[in-house]
């Protein structure tokens, strides 16, 4: 039985799966230079051995799931950073440097994803077929350079998620998508561009999705977005919350008012309690908050 399939029947049977915290924020936090217009997705061409080293700690601290550093290499993200010729190198390595992390702690039931994308720094966005084809070549990349699945990350619009799953769901693999969420001026939990949660869930029954997450999304808003998705999603849940402040104008985050790794792994817990089953963390929640979790929950 594969990885991919022990991991479900475990889901299945009702056990909680540890994933990873953020690679992007811990991979600038540990001096990786940005790249402009596309964030910290060079980490795999400038230094390999911190974004490999940053896996390692995760698995050390019982991470079961491993999210390559690819969020940020969409082709979009790569033409507007000069970078469009690293496409495919940076893709292939960022899932390539995962499996070498697993490899080196000699994990090998731990599943690497391919973590894939539409986010902009430039606001400057490709038609939904130029989408489609961008999305597609990712996902081939990944898959061929030994991803288990596809996480999608950062799903804002129900129009963009569902031409980036169907486009990722073209390489084979598993697709598990993770949506970005926050409250509208009524109170109503939407993703973060305006749909309705359940709009977007509903958009996506039936259409071979296994999990979904609520990811890069507020503590706060975790609760309320669970109470939907017990009501309105009849698959797997997933939850990676992050902590932090982005600042908008480079990109950069600071963790200064950011939750201790106490109190997310108590949040936690009230998440399993709503029906989450798999946990790990996003944007500002590094490997002691894993580390926390794990032994919390031991």
């Amino acid at each position: 039985m594969d990885r991919y399939k022990k991991l479900m029947q475990r889901i299945n049977n009702g056990e909680h799966i540890l994933i990873d915290g953020a690679t992007g924020t811990e991979v600038e936090r540990r001096g990786v230079p940005q790249l402009d217009n596309a964030w910290n997705g060079g980490g795999a061409l400038t230094h390999p051995e911190i974004v490999q080293q940053i896996h390692e700690d995760y698995i050390r601290h019982g991470a079961e799931i491993i999210i390559s550093n690819t969020f940020a290499n969409t082709k979009q993200a790569m033409h507007d950073a000069n970078l469009e010729d690293q496409f495919e190198f940076l893709n292939r390595r960022g899932v390539e440097l995962a499996i070498e992390a697993r490899d080196r702690m000699q994990k090998p039931d731990v599943l690497v994803a391919g973590g894939i994308s539409y986010w902009s720094w430039t606001s400057q966005h490709p038609s939904l077929e130029e989408l489609y084809e961008s999305v597609s070549q990712q996902a081939d990349i990944m898959a061929a350079a030994g991803a288990d699945l596809l996480m999608l990350e950062m799903m804002i619009e129900i129009d963009r998620m569902l031409v980036t799953l169907e486009s990722a769901q073209t390489a084979g693999l598993p697709v598990w998508v993770g949506v970005t969420c926050e409250p509208n001026a009524e109170g109503v939990m939407c993703l973060r561009n305006g749909d309705s949660l359940i709009d977007a869930l509903d958009s996506l029954q039936n259409r071979d999705v296994a999990l979904v997450s609520i990811m890069h999304t507020e503590v706060e808003f975790v609760d309320a977005c669970l109470d939907i998705m017990q009501n309105h999603w009849s698959g797997a849940i997933g939850v990676y919350a992050h902590s932090g402040r982005s600042h908008e104008s480079d990109g950069t985050w600071t963790y200064n008012d950011n939750i201790s790794p106490e109190d997310y792994a108590a949040a936690s817990d009230r998440w399993l309690k709503h029906g989450a089953q798999v946990i790990g963390g996003c944007c500002g929640i590094g490997p002691r908050y894993i580390k926390e979790i794990h032994q919390h929950w031991a």
